[in-house]
């Protein structure tokens, strides 16, 4: 299955699009979507839009795995992080890709074994999970890495499984 894993944001989104079969995982492609600071912001979510729309309809994921926005102290850019993850939700939603969320501390555990694992811990594991000789780069890539692996592990989980069974 391929999954694609995205960090959400409105100037830096990354992104990373990896072949789940079994347990195994396999890293295809990574980076990260920009928009141009000082621009107008909903000029950003324009091009925020374009972009993911034209990444979804190049990577062809079967699937998308999205963070759950999390504020922090900053509520304006929590707001405005906000926005930019409801475009990318529309974006998904668009490009029929079913779409699933998860927490960061569900990433931290499903990756890191450790809800409460640090950043570079996180980052540290997705490479080593990956094969990868370097942490990907920019950050944000690496954390859509880390949500594609975290969808791919709870996908095959047993809960999981048996809701497939059950149809629950």
């Amino acid at each position: 299955m391929r999954i694609l894993g995205i960090d959400p944001g409105y100037a830096t989104i990354g992104f990373g699009l990896i072949e789940a079969q079994g347990g195994r995982c396999t890293p295809l492609q990574y980076g990260a979507v920009t928009t141009p600071a000082g621009a107008d912001f909903s000029y950003r979510l324009q091009l925020l839009y374009d972009d993911m729309t034209q990444l979804l309809q190049t990577l062809r994921p079967e699937a998308a795995a999205v963070e759950e926005l999390f504020f922090n102290t900053n509520i304006t850019t929590g707001i405005q992080v906000a926005h930019g993850r409801g475009i990318i939700l529309l974006a998904c939603r668009q490009a029929q890709v079913p779409l699933f969320e998860y927490s960061p501390s569900q990433v931290k555990q499903a990756v890191a074994g450790y809800g409460k694992a640090s950043k570079h811990q996180v980052m540290d594991m997705t490479r080593r999970l990956l094969g990868l000789s370097a942490l990907p780069r920019p950050d944000d890539a690496a954390d859509g890495l880390a949500l594609a692996i975290c969808h791919a592990r709870s996908r095959t989980s047993l809960l999981a499984a048996l809701e497939s069974q059950t149809g629950g």
